[in-house]
């Protein structure tokens, strides 16, 4: 996998997480940026580094990957839908202390160490208006479906 020229990732998107790690629902999105060099292809090893090794620090979450496919800027909803080229799973690995006491509380230097980023296996076409994956996103990401595994066995699957 190229590495992209930015990842941006959204947190506490959704009220499950929020409640789960016990903050509220944030009133405006909260965005971090992950290393392009986290970026890594599906299936392939994480590397997780001496300084996060310390359990439980490493932990991941199965992601909607939204890929953009050409520049856009100051568009509407339509007009952004426009430029994304497709979608993929993500596994957003992250170094939990790292997130907290180690980093300061800022989120991307712990979802940015090297391999911290698998995506694929493959890319789904985001289509023409009209088609499903199109649809799916308008309507927040309902009917799409993201799995994630370690080792083998199923951990997440929604």
């Amino acid at each position: 996998v190229d590495p992209p020229p930015a990842v941006i990732i959204m947190g506490l998107n959704y009220r499950s997480h929020a409640e789960e790690t016990g903050q509220p629902l944030p009133r405006f999105p909260v965005f971090a940026y992950k290393n392009p060099a986290a970026v890594v292809g599906s299936g392939l090893p994480i590397c997780i580094p001496p300084c996060a090794r310390a359990k439980p620090e490493v932990d991941f979450e199965a992601e909607l990957a939204v890929v953009i496919g050409s520049r856009i800027r100051d568009a509407s909803a339509d007009e952004a839908l426009d430029a994304v080229l497709g979608v993929t799973a993500a596994n957003d690995v992250s170094a939990r202390r790292w997130q907290g006491k180690k980093g300061g509380g800022q989120w991307s230097r712990a979802k940015s160490f090297d391999t911290f980023c698998p995506l694929g296996p493959s890319l789904l076409p985001l289509g023409t208006s009209g088609s499903a994956t199109r649809s799916a996103l308008q309507q927040g990401g309902s009917g799409l479906r993201i799995r994630s595994w370690v080792n083998g066995r199923v951990m997440q699957d929604g």
